[in-house]
């Protein structure tokens, strides 16, 4: 399924969805970045996805982490949230979503490096090279904030 992302777009469809969502700023040993290519956009972004409605939010993250990219996480801080009305996600099967996104911080505890069908590539990356790769604004600001080791976390 193809995804669109428009953001400050005037001529973006309307919302049909309000998904919950987290994603997770996870680094290695050496401070390096996991990233994950999109096989729905070609983008690159952090790893997350919807909450179920079996899940808490940190249980949300470390789930959708192990399903697209093998490895198992702890969750240890909070990045902030991430609802800007702004932010469009369109869905080639006719959902036009809004989504309200946790971004939590995590370490790696175990688990093998591994492609799902939800990314072409996985990547940990240094954080000087993130600027070079294709990315959505939404997934550069995450990014942004959790570099900046903020003492509280971004509310927006």
């Amino acid at each position: 399924m193809a995804r669109r992302e428009y953001y400050d777009d005037p001529n973006a469809p309307k919302p049909n969805s309000m998904v919950v969502a987290a994603s997770a700023f996870v680094t290695d040993d050496e401070g390096r970045i996991l990233l994950q290519r999109r096989t729905d956009s070609g983008l690159w972004a952090l790893p997350g996805g919807g909450m179920e409605l079996s899940d808490s939010l940190p249980g949300t993250a470390v789930r959708e982490v192990k399903e697209e990219t093998g490895l198992d996480i702890e969750v240890i801080g909070l990045v902030g949230t991430y609802t800007d009305p702004r932010h469009i996600i369109e869905y080639s099967d006719g959902e036009v979503r809004r989504q309200f996104n946790v971004c939590f911080r995590a370490r790696v505890i175990g688990g093998r490096l591994q492609i799902s069908d939800e990314s072409t590539e996985l990547r940990f990356v240094v954080p000087s090279d993130v600027s070079s790769l294709p990315m959505h604004h939404t997934q550069r600001l995450r990014v942004q904030h959790a570099l900046e080791h903020r003492a509280a976390p971004y509310l927006g």
